[in-house]
């Protein structure tokens, strides 16, 4: 494996030995680069700051789930060091490519125009991009599509990132070549359009084969693992059947499902708006409820969603964004929230980021609470230049700001997922304590506090929440640098085979020994390497907290508030 280094300045490239970064993968990898070669305090849209796509440890083999990459730099959004994760195509092809990162440096002048990057076996081509600038991501694609080939693998760079948009996410292809998956949090579309380059595409000529160090000890392991995701319930019947919106009742029956900016934990219309009518849509129309979103993928917890009139309007119809644009914001049409996630894909921005900049003009007055036509009007100017779409498009804390707002469901700057912290503790003191900001995905205790995956913790209650937060926080580290997909946590938690079994595969691919301790160690240091940077950024303790209004105001309906100390929030931290 070897990582590809190109100047995106001089548009020079050179094909490196990993050297000090063997062993790495995926977020651990990001994070040591972005720890080790891009200076704490510089400006993220600087030529200082470096983007770094890494496919995880497991990308090169046909592991089932094994197929997500990571994008890493300084965030534009947090000012802390940043991994989006993301499914499509690109991991497994960089690992046909012997690629483990590709890591852009330096950026050109202002007045450069935007170029794509073609990137082959060992050869890197630069062309203009300005027949697609300023284009949305699915005719892009299609230019694209008509110039490298239909089974060209891509990233793109939609109109929010040629921006530099804070909440700019970078749109990778899926199996059917569509741009519908995103590396979202934390702009990192930004930091692509600062340099300059509007997409990457890897040549899907290349069809290289991992090597493997014990291929029957790696095949034995697959088995095993694909035995563990097949066995269990979520992975196997829940997730495929209704998605991550199978959560919408789950979590509005909890009482944690944050309602018109975090003022209530129950949605009154929330079943309009769940998994299960979601579902029933997708069947009427004869869309897919069924969907990878990379080859390998088992699970299916994606799906394809058609509009009234059988045509696809939306794929990868996440949860949180159902939750964001829907009752978060008050609205409870799921047509008009799937058109809102169509249009976050089309323009490149963060669903979750852009329904709290909503709820911030909400609150603001621009726009009534569940006017839903409004909504996407003011969705639409993002990337257009027009000044509320500049201001929308730097997220929930700039639109806050902006319009006076100060009730702001944000830690560093990044707004907050779809879970309220007052009723789901463990993943509150994961928003607070984790490098990468409100994140939901680095520590799930919702596992743990309503689903009762790995343990059964009282999420109203503050016992046990830090250590199943931390745990969690390495656990998620490790996985996402392997290059799973976070969803094998709920086969793995409860499963005695499930983390034994990684280590497992990991020896099967390098021929020697790798183990549990291996694997927990990887997440290890990813997190400190995290710590590390966001410390000399300048970041403290007193960063690692939630709003105060979370102290302050009982959530509805159980009347739970946020009661952790910064003293004992410290000890989440590796």
């Amino acid at each position: 494996m070897r990582i590809l280094r190109i100047n995106t300045r001089t548009q020079e490239y050179a094909f490196e030995e990993l050297g000090e970064y063997a062993s790495l993968g995926g977020r651990a990898l990001t994070s040591r680069v972005v720890n080790k070669e891009v200076p704490a305090d510089c400006h993220a849209l600087s030529a200082e700051n470096k983007l770094v796509f890494a496919s995880g440890v497991l990308a090169c083999t046909n592991a089932a789930n094994s197929g997500r990459v990571s994008v890493g730099a300084k965030s534009p959004l947090t000012g802390g060091i940043k991994e989006s994760n993301s499914g499509g195509q690109f991991a497994n092809q960089m690992g046909k490519m012997e690629l483990q990162a590709i890591i852009l440096e330096d950026k050109p002048e202002d007045d450069a125009d935007f170029t794509n990057i073609f990137i082959s076996k060992d050869e890197v081509k630069f062309s203009s991009a300005s027949n697609i600038v300023g284009m949305h991501n699915y005719p892009a694609q299609e230019k694209l599509q008509e110039e490298f080939g239909k089974k060209a693998v891509t990233c793109l760079c939609g109109p929010a990132g040629e921006h530099c948009m804070q909440a700019a996410t970078i749109q990778f292809s899926d199996p059917e070549g569509l741009p519908t998956r995103s590396a979202g949090r934390g702009g990192m579309g930004a930091v692509l359009g600062s340099k300059k380059v509007k997409s990457i595409i890897l040549d899907p000529e290349v069809k290289g084969k991992a090597v493997m160090g014990d291929e029957e000890g790696f095949k034995a392991a697959r088995k095993e693992w694909t035995d563990i995701l097949r066995s269990h319930p979520v992975t196997s019947q829940g997730l495929p059947a209704y998605g991550t919106a199978i959560l919408v009742n789950i979590i509005n029956e909890a009482g944690a499902l944050p309602t018109k900016n975090f003022r209530d934990g129950r949605f009154e219309n929330a079943s309009k708006i769940s998994g299960e009518t979601m579902a029933d849509t997708i069947t009427k129309r004869e869309g897919k409820v069924s969907h990878g979103c990379h080859t390998g993928c088992i699970i299916q917890c994606s799906q394809v969603y058609n509009d009234k009139n059988g045509k696809m309007l939306t794929t990868g119809f996440e949860y949180e964004t159902i939750w964001g644009f829907g009752a978060h914001l008050l609205i409870d049409d799921l047509d008009l929230i799937a058109t809102m996630d169509r249009t976050c894909d089309e323009i490149g921005m963060d669903t979750i980021e852009m329904a709290s900049a909503l709820a911030m003009a909400m609150e603001g007055g621009l726009i009534a609470w569940g006017d839903g036509p409004a909504a996407l009007e003011f969705l639409r100017k993002v990337g257009t230049g027009d000044p509320v779409g500049r201001i929308l498009g730097n997220g929930a804390g700039f639109t806050a700001a902006a319009f006076g707002v100060d009730r702001i469901p944000t830690v560093k700057n990044q707004a907050m997922p779809a879970y309220d912290p007052r009723a789901v503790k463990g993943v509150g003191v994961t928003y607070a304590t984790t490098p990468m900001g409100a994140d939901h995905t680095a520590g799930y205790a919702v596992c743990q506090n309503v689903l009762k995956c790995g343990g059964d913790v009282d999420g109203h209650d503050k016992e046990g929440n830090v250590e199943v937060s931390k745990n969690l926080q390495i656990a998620t580290a490790a996985v996402d640098s392997l290059g799973l997909c976070l969803f094998v946590a709920f086969a793995v938690l409860d499963d005695e085979r499930g983390v034994p079994c990684m280590a497992k595969l990991v020896s099967g691919l390098l021929g020697s020994e790798y183990s549990v301790d291996d694997v927990v160690n990887l997440g290890v240091g990813a997190l400190q390497d995290e710590l590390d940077f966001n410390r000399r950024a300048g970041f403290t303790d007193k960063d690692d907290q939630l709003p105060r209004w979370f102290t302050e105001e009982a959530l509805p309906p159980h009347n739970v508030k946020w009661d952790f100390s910064n003293e004992e929030l410290q000890k989440a931290k590796v």
